[in-house]
């Protein structure tokens, strides 16, 4: 009698354990489904059919540059109504990139769709140009990248814009940036074109001397750079020279180095900052 009431014991304890993990797993199952209830509901937007709003990135090509131009949702509406001008972006790659990098790598898309739906971001029209075509060595492209053609005629490119796409002609709603390579023609950009962009992003940028400012001083000025970046010695040189000349910028740095999940976060940030 003593062992069968042992092993009654043992089997009693054993249901126990086994009821309580049991409700463990069952506690966890309804959480989690509240969780994905909860993520669904607040990537919804209020819409007049219930759907999300959703943009589309369409290719195109603009005074011979390949391009990829993301439009949101209310453009094709807009277009048809002649309605308000939409604030633009001019978003630029880096080296050995081309204009599908920030459409692919960068998830653009996707991120510019959940900004909106959560209502963090106006509604802008995003031009992703080829602004450093690929060469075949390191030394062909950072020529082609450098030899300053790309902002002598960016001026003509962007009017070629405003002539195809219903975009602002107006420097508070008109923004610019890029990452690497494409930080450093954002910055040529600007210093060829002053006041002519109200917004200025520059990521893990390659920032050259000789520097200016003159003319973009009222500029919203952003960049940023990881902890682990190859360039992030470039930036702080860069930085000291904006400090000593007493010019105002918003300074963001991240863990990590010169890479996507970096520069996803860091557009992200910035598209919140635009008009």
């Amino acid at each position: 009698m003593q062992v069968f009431g042992n092993f009654i014991w043992i089997c009693e304890k054993k249901a126990v354990i086994l009821c309580s993990y049991l409700n463990v797993l069952i506690m966890k199952k309804i959480f989690f489904l509240l969780m994905m209830v909860s993520l669904i509901m607040s990537c919804k937007t209020p819409c007049s059919d219930g759907q999300p709003k959703v943009g589309t990135i369409e290719k195109d090509t603009i005074l011979g540059v390949p391009c990829c131009v993301y439009l949101p949702d209310a453009y094709a509406d807009r277009m048809q109504n002649q309605e308000t001008l939409f604030p633009v972006l001019y978003l630029q790659h880096g080296m050995w990139g081309n204009e599908n990098d920030w459409k692919e790598q960068g998830r653009l898309l996707a991120i510019m769709d959940s900004l909106l739906q959560r209502g963090l971001v106006r509604e802008m029209v995003i031009v992703m140009p080829d602004n450093c075509p690929g060469r075949p060595t390191y030394e062909e492209e950072k020529e082609n990248a450098m030899n300053g053609e790309w902002e002598a005629n960016f001026a003509a490119f962007m009017a070629q814009t405003e002539q195809r796409y219903a975009v602002s002609t107006d420097p508070s709603h008109r923004a610019i940036a890029g990452l690497s390579m494409g930080g450093y023609h954002t910055q040529q950009v600007t210093m060829t074109l002053p006041n002519q962009f109200g917004f200025i992003g520059v990521f893990s940028a390659l920032i050259t001397p000789p520097y200016s400012m003159e003319g973009n001083e009222n500029a919203l000025y952003w960049m940023a750079i990881g902890k682990d970046d190859f360039l992030y010695d470039t930036i702080q040189t860069y930085r000291r020279w904006l400090d000593t000349n007493h010019y105002e910028y918003t300074y963001y740095e991240s863990a990590g180095g010169h890479e996507w999940p970096n520069w996803q976060d860091y557009i992200c940030r910035f598209l919140q900052k635009l008009f």
